[in-house]
């Protein structure tokens, strides 16, 4: 049985050329709508080389301003498309329901085990990067149960979610640090040792769960509507403004005139590495303590804050927006990008590259490189994503995966 191509989490869809051919029920071509979620992934992967081995933001000017717009945005954006994905495989426009559905349901199960297992051993190896695999694969899981729902729903889910899931986020914080000294659960709580644990993964890691479901909820949302309709794109692409607008501005509108909030930062020993009223867009001034509500106020890429979420959701939005009306409507911009969207269906074996790399060249303060050092990565992998995609319609890990979710084909 030959396995849906479209069937991707974090692995490569067919090469461009094969989109061509693609028609929808009412003839107009997918092209762009399928090729732009690729150059938006590809634009994600390279987010996070910027962000991992790219210049210190703190340093400012315009390369610590640009480096700054992905640090948090660029693995939000990733989440966003983790949302697209389970969509992919489990029915775009309508769920595939009966044996079909069982089995996307089985192969996004299998990938999401997959992910886990790769993140964790790659946590394990002492990688001074926050891998975020293991906590996608939880996001799989988690969000598994929504895929028979309409944007609609999704997306009214995703508000909600990015309402209410930080504030409790918070709370459970609160809770597991017990006056600040680091205690929480131990035993199977804390399993594995020196990786991302359970407790990590859901509330206290880099991504963790409980703030970032709403980024995938939102990417399912948009993945079920009309992406080939320039109207439904036209409000996509305001609708991502107005988040980021509300996002930051209310952040930045929060920090400046809510009595004590900036005082409160700062007494907290948020500010040091920057001014504390940057962080209403930027993480230079640090992550936060947990030790002061007023934080819930920032909107910096990394706060999982309410505020955050909706700014970064509202990014997320527009970039991939931006992606589909370019792929779309402009054929030598498509060219032109063609090697970021080589790079785009081989996101899992472009991410795990970095990961490697940096272990192997044993660099440990991240970020902080050369300008030239981010550089030699995102031609590496560009090089190899274009040359190899002449040649296999999967990237080298994208392909292992989906043998591996071969055996969802079994599910009756």
């Amino acid at each position: 049985m030959t396995q849906n191509a479209h069937d991707t989490t974090l692995v490569a869809p067919p090469r461009p050329e094969a989109y061509a051919t693609t028609q929808l029920p009412d003839t107009r071509p997918s092209v762009g709508r399928l090729i732009g979620v690729d150059l938006a992934r590809g634009l994600a992967v390279f987010g996070m080389y910027a962000a991992h081995v790219g210049p210190d933001p703190s340093e400012g000017g315009s390369t610590g301003f640009f480096m700054e717009l992905a640090h948090g945005r660029a693995s939000a954006l990733f989440a966003f498309l983790a949302g697209f994905s389970i969509v992919l495989i489990t029915g775009r426009r309508s769920p595939k329901t009966g044996r079909a559905g069982r089995q996307a349901v089985a192969k996004v199960v299998i990938r999401a085990l997959i992910l886990l297992v790769l993140g964790t051993a790659l946590t394990l190896t002492g990688t001074p990067v926050e891998v975020i695999l293991a906590f996608y694969g939880l996001y799989f899981l988690l969000v598994l149960p929504l895929y028979r729902l309409g944007a609609r729903p999704l997306a009214v889910i995703a508000v909600s979610g990015a309402l209410i899931l930080p504030q409790i986020l918070y709370v459970v914080q609160q809770a597991l640090n017990q006056g600040g000294d680091g205690g929480g659960p131990g035993g199977i709580w804390a399993w594995p040792t020196d990786a991302d644990d359970i407790v990590s993964l859901l509330f206290t890691g880099g991504y963790p769960a409980l703030a970032w479901i709403p980024f995938v909820v939102a990417g399912m949302a948009v993945a079920r509507l009309d992406l080939a309709s320039t109207v439904v794109r036209a409000r996509l692409a305001v609708t991502g403004v107005s988040l980021a607008v509300v996002g930051h501005g209310g952040s930045y509108l929060a920090l400046h005139l809510v009595p004590g909030v900036a005082s409160a930062l700062r007494a907290s020993g948020w500010g040091e590495g920057g001014s504390v009223m940057s962080a209403w867009w930027s993480d230079t001034a640090g992550y936060p303590t947990g030790t002061t509500p007023a934080w819930l106020l920032a909107a910096s890429p990394h706060s999982e804050t309410t505020l955050s979420v909706v700014a970064n959701t509202g990014v997320a939005i527009v970039v991939l927006a931006a992606c589909l009306a370019a792929t779309d409507t402009l054929p030598g911009f498509r060219r032109l990008a063609a090697p970021v969207i080589a790079v785009g269906t081989m996101s899992l074996t472009a991410y795990v590259f970095h990961i490697v790399a940096i272990r192997a060249l044993g660099m440990e303060e991240l970020p902080g490189f050369p300008l030239h050092v981010l550089l030699g990565f995102l031609v590496a992998v560009t090089v190899f994503a274009t040359l190899w995609s002449r040649h296999f319609a999967r990237g080298p890990l994208e392909w292992l995966l989906g043998r591996a979710t071969r055996i969802a084909e079994r599910v009756r």
